[in-house]
């Protein structure tokens, strides 16, 4: 038996062994918790309430790529359209409020929330920033046999005429409700869900005229397939200059298109913040203002998440404005 005090006995290989494993778990643990704190630590899934191919699902595919870069996860685009975008809103809210859903808000959707046929409201979502901000016009196809906005009035005034819209109770029906209240035009609404669905609808005869914006539809432009008739807005369209404006005609309503970033209300604000950044750095890039001039939007298009609340408030009272006069 030995008689040294315990405290001086040689260490046994096991007490070493033990050793070594807790200092290797401690810098583990270390980084496990610092992955905890990383954000985003995973790809964050960029939801587009309506189908591939228009401009809120190009908005998402070139910011995203904008997000990879900065923030160095993917951002995969999830196309979920239906219901003038409210049920890929509807997805957003139903994730986990964690920052790693954010999802793309028009215009269009948020006359379906002035109307109250969407079952959420403003204050459930929070904005990243106001991405872009373009006029709105009517379009037809090349051949079609107006030549100008007047004809399309008058033949409006004696013939049911069908206009391709994004969905019931956005800036689209109001822009097409206030021909009809004004002029006493017969144009009907038909709503496309899916971005291609509503340019096929002109190409292919199965509506007359069309809702959209110039930079959607740069390239049935440019191919010479569509052209453009009439924009509702307070200031020429660019690279379309010689386009009449509708208030010209007495139709004074013009609400711009825009596309934001949002995400759900109640996500962890420090995250909001990251994700709020990150979207600024991007649309003040140079590669964001091409993308900006390449689909003939407004150059100073971008509003910062700081005033992007203020915005979307002012873009609901004249939604609601406006819709009153339905």
């Amino acid at each position: 038996m030995s008689h040294f005090p315990h405290a001086n006995r040689t260490p046994t290989r096991r007490t070493i062994l033990r050793s070594g494993a807790a200092l290797a778990v401690t810098p583990l643990l270390a980084h496990l918790a610092a992955a905890q704190d990383k954000y985003p630590s995973r790809p964050v899934d960029f939801i587009v309430p309506f189908g591939p191919g228009g401009g809120a699902d190009l908005v998402a595919r070139q910011l995203g790529k904008l997000l990879e870069a900065e923030l160095n996860v993917s951002f995969p685009v999830l196309n979920v359209p239906g219901a003038t975008g409210n049920t890929g809103i509807s997805k957003l809210l139903s994730a986990p409020p964690d920052g790693h859903t954010i999802a793309v808000f028009i215009g269009d959707t948020m006359g379906t929330l002035v109307s109250g046929s969407a079952r959420w409201k403003l204050a459930d979502v929070v904005p990243l920033g106001i991405l872009i901000r373009q006029p709105t016009g009517l379009f037809v196809k090349a051949d079609a046999k107006w030549k100008n906005f007047a004809e399309l009035l008058a033949d409006a005034k004696t013939n049911e005429l069908k206009a391709g819209i994004t969905g019931f109770g956005s800036p689209d029906e109001i822009h097409i409700n206030q021909m009809n209240q004004k002029a006493g035009t017969k144009f009907r609404v038909v709503p496309f869900a899916s971005p291609g669905e509503r340019y096929a609808s002109i190409l292919g005869g199965h509506a007359d005229v069309m809702v959209e914006q110039a930079g959607d539809l740069k390239t049935y432009l440019q191919g010479k397939q569509m052209r453009p008739i009439v924009f509702f807005a307070d200031e020429p369209q660019v690279g379309y200059e010689s386009i009449p404006l509708a208030k010209a005609s007495g139709f004074p309503i013009a609400i711009n298109q825009w596309r934001a970033v949002i995400m759900q209300a109640g996500t962890d604000p420090k995250q909001v913040a990251t994700m709020a950044a990150a979207v600024q750095k991007a649309a003040q890039g140079a590669d964001f203002k091409k993308y900006l001039a390449d689909e003939l939007a407004f150059p100073n298009s971008f509003v910062p998440a700081a005033q992007a609340v203020g915005y979307l408030e002012n873009e609901f009272k004249t939604i609601q404005t406006n819709l009153a006069k339905k």
